[in-house]
């Protein structure tokens, strides 16, 4: 049941807004709910998420003893961006979509509804 109410999350996700690929993961790095195209590993792609963020979460910390909202990590074309979603899990997409404050927005949305099904 949970496993359903996750993916309809990352399927509305890519309603709004234009996400090539999408996944809900553990704070450890597991893969728990994917929308990914074949080319993407899962578990790779989980696990890696899961690593930056943490990183980022334990140098803010070190910084200021502040957790950050999310981490963005931007190529030429894409950005993957990774964004908490309560104590257990977090989202992250990967997407061309020029509107990166509807992006922001939406994937905040996306978060609340994992954080309540978690």
């Amino acid at each position: 049941m949970k496993k359903e109410l996750l993916d309809g999350v990352l399927a509305e996700l890519k309603k709004t807004v234009n996400v090539e690929a999408s996944a809900i993961v553990t704070r450890s790095g597991l893969l728990i709910s994917g929308d990914l195209p074949e080319d993407i590993g899962g578990e790779t792609f989980a696990a890696m998420s899961a690593t930056i963020l943490g990183a980022a979460e334990t140098a803010t910390m070190e910084i200021k003893n502040e957790i950050p909202e999310r981490v963005i990590v931007e190529t030429e074309k894409r950005r993957v961006i990774t964004v908490g979603a309560g104590e257990k899990a977090l989202i992250v997409c990967i997407t061309s979509d020029p509107d990166l404050k509807l992006v922001l927005s939406e994937l905040k949305k996306a978060a609340e509804k994992v954080r309540e099904i978690l």
